[in-house]
This record gives structure tokens, sequence and C-alpha cells, in this order.
């Protein structure tokens, strides 16, 4: 007899659409096994054959974490290129080395937490990295293309799934758990939704991560707007992932809920569909859930919402498929592609923000002397690989102009610390090694530990030199000849152990502090000082060494040794990415730190022609006018070595372009927790000062004629054609860039705004027409009198431009839309947070689940002003929607106050509503203006009679 073909259960059938092959198994699974797919770390059904999964695989710009991988630019520099074709190369990059380590390490995963989607609103932000762009547009292009290449191009299967990070309106670190950002309906949709909401349109992306911050007064995770929004712009399921530990914040730090049951039922009814939290321990969060369904805060429905998202995305990976994956047996890691691929980039990201007298591109012969603390590093982020391949300015400038025509000096400070017995600290001779911190991979880096193996430091007759860096506001790292970092481990002991600074806490900077007659030396990672004793150094919270700093050399001066002796001198500057600026630490300042301002003052005074190269995450607020020439690249992965030697060379001519704001000072930018774009004058858009450099700024070894605008509107886009001529002597890429402005808008409209561009190669004296098709529908703001989108009719200015100020050609268009029509507050009343324009005033949560209302700044004074009420024929009664204790004071036309409301609160409860009316007299169409005195909540106003 022949034995029966086993029954396939429909969720293996591949005949079967996903979404009926996902309600099969999840009919199939008890109440336990789905709740234990709400957390990261989600366990196998070994009954169905299902494997564990995990959510979360960091590749911002190279597969992170896991060890040895290709390393791009960071995200910024990718930003830089304004090259969505390179993005999108990248992208496919990423994700076939994802899938071929993974088939050797099944902890790599393939739904990857990548891009970061956030705009660099703010330039101190400690994480402006890992954004794109200030711009929207950019942002979600740029966004958009790496997420593309991320998925794969099968119809059907996804090489990984990208979710975006972080919903929503996150430019802080300090405080970024408690903060609110308060941000009003015209900010919200013009900027901080509308770069995630093209980038899911697009189609590409598996889902979303939020933010640990507030927006208007209500935790990310529990935010409406990942169902009135996020979920309204594609018809896939989209998978919400938890930012690690956000869910215990909830209640442990932001005090949202009373419980972990309320918190976790909350989130998952708004839209959180996977629980990054302890780590890989599921029990808290399983037992939470647990809670909630008991309370009756969920249901059973509820869990499969989330399972089912989960799922989809898993067999979208082809996990459900395996032998019809087109990705199954991708193998390309480290391929030379892969690694001419990282050199473009880094070549493509290089921005020349200045170059006097055509100071560049050095003649091959030129005699260079290559001084900075970064000019011999290639510096890696938090979200970086382990480097397979390494090239540091230093390196790449020697293999280009030959070793024998360059001299190099760090401009460290060589020191020595003298005890105050006498004797010095000494590094003990040890086999280091080369051992990198986290080359065997870690699904949680933060939780690697530093190196116990070496010997502890000791002092004695014979003291050690020491490399001193001041990174700035007295951040020190010190560092042994072997090039070792002084770094201290979990038993307290003081070792030259690190290859870098690095680690979620870093365990390699310190602090002089002035003590007597001479310095206490502070660990900044345990908060403890130096002490020595009879079996080593250690940091301890008693005993504190009192330290004689002796300098054997300051970096200036050998600086302006190897100057002197130049026909060149190139000063490579920036940050080290763990310090002073990362994730969990804002910037204070836009100033270069005062080290390396030492250093760039001695090159510059023993050399004129003296180039300054700022390798950064960030941009700096330096003064170029005694700088023939100036650059900046951010840390360029692998290859940024060789890139800049290539472009300083002119091998290549740089062609990158700003893709943020660089302030001239600390007194343009707004405060950091500002992130009112609009009435803040912030970001390009709007800011109203000279900028240090321009958004969109980068110049070129060549030079680029433009000519012959030209627009026309036609089904419901605006074509804009024009044509630009290299008129230099070398090939060249040039951006072109497209903004328009409105000419007579009747609201803040921005000064000007990206609406396309272009990136291209022309050869010398080539010209190439270059066309753009943008919807009618960019020309839109956010109407806060009818709540929706509305396109003003009128004339709109359209450039083409080099830079967001370097206009070339103009013309302006007439479109067609509709009129301004006054606020019907007979029928909608005033919304509280639809303002035109706010003083003193923030955003809050009307309830928790739903709804903005207002409120006076830290419970003080506020003012609101709402143009163009029609109150028709006439009112006699206003109406307020308040809770708390205060009073509103509502002022039709704005003169004197025509009402006065006060509410006492009778409890604690701030989503205590009540309704109060007083008396008003208004008609025809006038402004109104709100006062509100003390905390009080403002949810709505009301008009009658």
């Amino acid at each position: 007899m022949t034995a029966p073909t086993p029954h396939t259960p429909p969720f293996r059938d591949r005949r079967l659409p996903f979404a009926k092959r996902i309600d099969d198994l999840l009919s199939r699974f008890t109440l336990d096994e789905k709740i234990g797919f709400l957390h990261q770390f989600t366990p196998a059904v070994e009954r169905l054959g299902i494997a564990a999964f995990r959510t979360g695989q960091e590749a911002l710009h190279g597969v992170a974490w896991m060890g040895p991988a290709t390393v791009f630019p960071q995200a910024v520099g990718l930003g830089a290129t304004w090259n969505t074709d390179l993005v999108r190369r990248i992208g496919e990059a990423v994700s076939k080395e994802t899938r071929a380590m993974r088939a050797r390490d099944d902890r790599v995963g393939l739904n990857v937490w990548s891009p970061t989607v956030n705009l660099l609103r703010h330039p101190l932000w400690g994480r402006g990295e890992e954004g794109y762009s200030e711009d929207p547009g950019l942002t979600s292009a740029i966004a958009t293309a790496y997420t593309r290449g991320l998925r794969g191009d099968h119809p059907t299967y996804w090489r990984t799934a990208p979710v975006l990070k972080h919903w929503l309106a996150h430019n802080n670190e300090t405080g970024r758990d408690v903060t609110s950002s308060s941000v009003r309906p015209r900010v919200l949709n013009e900027y901080d939704l509308r770069a995630f909401r093209a980038t899911v349109e697009a189609g590409a992306t598996a889902g979303v991560m939020p933010a640990y911050n507030l927006v208007n007064g209500r935790p990310n995770h529990v935010s409406p707007y990942l169902r009135e929004h996020l979920r309204t712009w594609t018809d896939q399921d989209l998978l919400v992932c938890s930012d690690a530990g956000a869910p215990s914040n909830l209640v442990d730090s932001e005090h949202y809920f009373d419980t972990h049951e309320e918190a976790t039922a909350a989130a998952l009814l708004a839209g959180v569909d996977s629980f990054t939290d302890h780590g890989t321990d599921s029990s808290p969060i399983t037992a939470r859930v647990r809670g909630a369904l008991d309370r009756g805060l969920l249901t059973e429905a509820d869990l499969d919402t989330a399972v089912r998202r989960q799922l989809s995305v898993r067999f979208r990976l082809g996990e459900f498929d395996p032998e019809y994956d087109p990705y199954a047996l991708t193998g390309d890691f480290d391929t030379p592609a892969h690694r001419a691929l990282s050199q473009e980039a880094a070549e493509q990201a290089v921005v020349l923000l200045k170059n006097s007298a055509g100071l560049l591109p050095l003649a091959p012969d030129t005699r260079l002397a290559v001084v900075g603390l970064l000019a011999d590093e290639c510096k890696l982020d938090w979200y970086s690989g382990t480097l397979i391949h390494r090239s540091t300015p230093l390196e790449g400038i020697y293999e280009r102009f030959g070793a024998q025509r360059v001299e190099f000096a760090e401009g460290v400070d060589r020191v020595l610390l003298k005890t105050s017995a006498g004797a010095f600290l000494h590094v003990p001779e040890a086999d280091a090694g080369d051992e990198v911190r986290g080359a065997g991979g870690a699904l949680d880096p933060a939780l690697l530990a530093g190196r116990t193996d070496l010997p502890a430091l000791t002092a004695g007759p014979a003291g050690t030199e020491l490399a001193l860096v001041d990174w700035g506001e007295g951040v020190l790292t010190l560092r042994a000849p072997d090039g070792r970092y002084l770094s201290v481990a979990e038993d307290g002991r003081v070792r030259a152990s690190a290859d870098q600074p690095g680690g979620w806490v870093v365990q390699e900077t310190f602090r002089l502090e002035p003590h007597a007659n001479g310095h206490l030396l502070r660990h900044i990672g345990t908060g403890h000082h130096v002490s020595v004793a009879a079996d080593g150094v250690r940091v301890a919270e008693a005993g504190p060494e009192v330290f004689e700093l002796i300098v054997v050399e300051r970096g200036e001066d050998a600086v302006a040794r190897v100057a002197a002796q130049a026909d060149v001198v190139l000063v490579v500057a920036g940050n080290d990415p763990h310090i002073n600026g990362r994730e969990t630490e804002d910037r204070t300042t836009l100033a270069l730190p005062a080290h390396q301002e030492r250093l760039l003052r001695a090159a510059r005074a023993a050399n004129p022609s003296t180039v300054l190269a700022l390798v950064s995450a960030y941009p700096y607020a330096v003064d170029p006018a005694e700088l023939p020439a100036v650059l900046w690249t951010s840390h360029g992965g692998q290859a940024a070595g060789t890139a800049l030697a290539r472009m300083l060379a002119g091998d290549v001519s740089p062609a990158g372009r700003l893709p943020q704001t660089w302030y001239a000072d600390d007194a343009d930018l707004p405060d950091l927790l500002d992130y009112d774009v609009i009435g803040g004058r912030q970001t390009y858009l709007y800011f109203e000062g000279t900028p240090l450099f321009p958004f969109g700024h980068g110049l070129s070894y060549a030079a680029f004629s433009y000519a012959d605008l030209a627009t026309r509107t036609a089904d419901g886009s605006l074509h804009v054609t024009f044509a630009v001529t290299n008129t230099g002597d070398m090939t060249a890429d040039e951006v072109a860039q497209v903004y328009f402005r409105a000419v007579d808008p009747t609201v803040p409209r921005p000064r000007r705004e990206l609406l396309a561009h272009g990136r291209v190669r022309l050869q010398p004296g080539e010209r190439r027409e270059l066309a753009f098709e943008v919807p009618l529908s960019a020309f839109d703001f956010w109407d806060v009198a009818r709540d929706g989108w509305r396109r003003e009719p009128g004339a709109y200015e359209v450039l083409a431009s080099a830079s967001s100020e370097d206009v070339r050609l103009r013309t302006t268009v007439v479109l067609d839309g509709e009129p301004a029509a006054p606020r019907p507050v007979l029928r909608r009343g005033l919304p509280a947070a639809d303002f035109d324009e706010q003083s003193g005033v923030a955003i809050v949560d009307r309830t928790k689940s739903s709804g903005d209302a207002v409120t006076a700044a830290e419970g003080g004074s506020g003012e609101l002003l709402y143009r163009d009420c029609d109150f028709g024929d006439g009112v006699t009664e206003v109406t307020v929607t308040v809770a708390g204790e205060g009073t509103v004071e509502v002022s039709p036309a704005g003169g004197a106050v025509s009402a006065v409301l006060t509410s006492k609160a009778a409890g604690s409860d701030p989503y205590d509503y009540r309704t109060l009316t007083a008396r008003i007299v208004a008609e025809g169409v006038r402004d109104v203006r709100i006062g509100l005195r003390g905390p009080l909540r403002l949810a709505h106003v009301g008009f009658s009679g």
C-alpha cells in the first residue's frame, strides 16, 4: 500500500494569498502563543513548525552590532550626496549583507530598524548623525531610496523588512523620555508627518518605531496618530515596534499610567505590535499582557491584530516559503562591488564649503602637512558595524600623494600624571592584541563589558607619556603609546584597554578638576575619581588622588612645526561620535572644541595655505574668513580617507551638498525643545538670518551655467525644465535644485521650499536639459481654519538654484486654488490647538487617548490668536471647555477683554473637563485673541446666540 500524502495546512500553501494563510495560522495559535508574539523575541511554536523570530536589526549605514560588515558613510553623509540612486544601491548592498550574515549567524535579523526619518531641525540634537536632512522632501526621497534597496524588487518577497525611526517629532536627547514636543497642526502636517508619509506611501516600508518622547503631552507609544495618519497611508499591514524600554517608561519615568497593565493595553490598542523591553526576557511583557486580559483592558481580538501584522512581515520575508524565497541564498558580503560602493558614497558625500583662489585641487607635487585629532582616525558611531577595511585621511593621503611628501602631527597634548607622592602613572607592558570592541557581534552592545585581562595602571618612578585630547567642555581621553585608551571595567580598575572610546556608557572619558595645587581626575562613566593604591590604579568613591599635570609637548607646537615646512596644511578636525553629542546626549554649542581651535590657529599662523577638513556628524560654527579652503564630510565609513584624498587631488570633483543649514552662531538657534519651525523661524524654510553656509550649499572644481527655465501645468502637476552646462574643464557632478515660494501668501509660508532636485554628471562643455514633474499638491499648506490642505490661488515663484541661496534662474507661475475663507466659528467653534499664532503656550493631550488642548507653558500666562473668525450676524455667548484651575480671557477684534471665564478646579484630574459660559458680543469677521492665565487646559471655544 502507498502511504497517504500528509495534508498541507493552508498557511503552508503558497498558492493562497498571504491574508488567507495568516488567517489560518492565527487560528491555530493558543492564547499563550499569541501573547508570546508580542515581545521582540518571539519564541518558536514547535508544534506548528514555526521558528523563533526577533524584530530589530540595526542597519543605518551598514549592518550594525553583529560584527564585521561593510561600513558606509553616516546617514547624514548619505543625505549630503543628494543622490537617491546611490542610496538605493547602498540599501541593496546592506540588505544583501544582512542576508549573507544571517546565513551564518541566526542572531542577525531581517526586520531592519532603519532608516531614521527624523528631520534635522536642530543642529545640536545628539542624534543628528542618524538623519538625512532638515528638509522633509529631501529626507523622504533619500529614505524612500534606502528602503527600496533594503526591500528588494521582487513583487512578493522582501529581502529585508525596514522599519522607519522614530515616530514622531523627536529631536532632543535631553530628557527624551519625559519631554513633550509641542507641535501645532501646521508643523505636524507640513513638516514632521511629511517625511514619514511620502516614505510609507512609496510602498517599501514594513513599519515604524515610535520615539521615546511625548508629542503634545502624549507619549508616542500611545499616539492616536498611528491610527489617524500612519495606517491610512497604505493598504499594507505595518508593524509598529516599540523602542527599547519605552513600554516601561509609560509608567516608570513618564508616569502616564498607574500600572503596567494599563500602559501595555493602551500601547497595543494605539497600534504598537511588538514590545522591545527587558532585553531577551519576555516574561515581564507577557505577564503584563495577561494581566491586561484578566482586567478586561484587552481582548484576544486585540492580540490577533498585532500578531497578524508581525506574521505579515514574516510571510513577506519568505520564512514560510523558503524554497521560493528569491533571496534565501544571497551570499554577497564584503564584495569588491560593496567596497567600491562604499568609496563612491564617501566621495559623493564630501561638501566643499569654500575654495578661495583655487587652492584645491592640490598639485601632484604638493608637500603636505596633515594635522589634527581626526587626521589618522576612522571613527565609528553607535550604529556602525565593525570595520573590515579602514582608511583614515592620513592613510589615504599617504597612498595618493606619497608618504615622502607628507608630514603628520596629530596635535594631542603629551602629558605625564604625577601623584602627590611624586610617582607617575605608568602603563605596564602587555600584549593587548588587536581586539576590537564588538567584533564578535552582540544583540545588545550596551551589555558588552570592558576588558579585564590586561594589567591595571600603576604608579612608580617611570611614568608613561599619555596622549591627552580635550573633546570640548573639559571631556578628556587619555591614550597610551600603544594606541589603547585608558578605560574602566566593571572591577573599577583603570587599564589601557580600549581600541576606541565607545559603549552605551562611555568608559574612556575623564575630567580634570582643579583641586589644591593640582587636579582630581574624575572618570565620567562612573562619576568616581581616580585613586592610586598599592594594587594599582582604580576609580573609587573615596581617597581620590591629587595629580600634577605635566605637559611634555603641547599639540599646537607639534602642529606649527610641521605646518611651517609644508606647501599646504590640511587640518582635520571634528568630533568623536561617542563623545559630546550622541544618543542620550545633545550638544551644547556649535563651536569647535577649544583644543581643536588651538590647532587650527597654530596651523594658520605657521602657514596661510591651510585647508580645514571637518569630519563630523554635525555642523560647526567656524570662522572661514582666514582659511582659503574649507570642506566637510560626515564620518565616511571604511573608505573615508581614500575618498578625501582623491577629492583633494582632483581625481573627483566634490559635489556633496549640505543637507541642513549651518548657522554662524549659537545665538541663531532656537531652544532645543522649540518644535515650532514656523513660529520659531527655523531651518532654511523660515530662518531670516544669514547662515554660515546655507542649505543645499556645496562648491565644485568645475563651473555650471543654467539657462532656459520653463514651466507648464498639466494633469495635476507642474513641469519644470531648464538646461545645465558644465563650463569648467573637468568632469563633475552638479546638484540642480528647484525651489518655490508663494509671492503674496495670506499666512506665513517658507522663504523658499525645495520642490525637486537632481544630481547629474557632466563632461566639460556638456549641456543637459533637466526635467522635473512636481504634483501641484506640493504647493498646498495646512489651513487650520478648515482643518485640511488648501492651495492658495495666485503667483508662485519657481527658482532653479545651485543652493537655497544661490538662485540662478527664476520665473513666476500662477496657480488655481481655493481662496481663503473665514473660520466658521458658529458651526465649528475654535479647536484650541488650531491657532494662527501663539506666545507662551504649549499643546497638551485633551485625553490620554486622543485630542489636543492648550495650556500656558509652565502654568504661567499664554496668548493665542485666531484670525478671521466669522461671527455672522452676531453672537452673544461664548463657551469654553476647560480642565484645571485658571482663567480664559476672550477678546474679539483684539480690543479690550470681552469675556473672562474662571475655572476653579475641584480635583487634580487634568482631564476633568467642564464647560463655562459667559456673555460676549461680536459680529462680522474679526480676529480673536485668547489669554490663558494659570495652569488650566483649554480644549475648545464655542460661540452662540
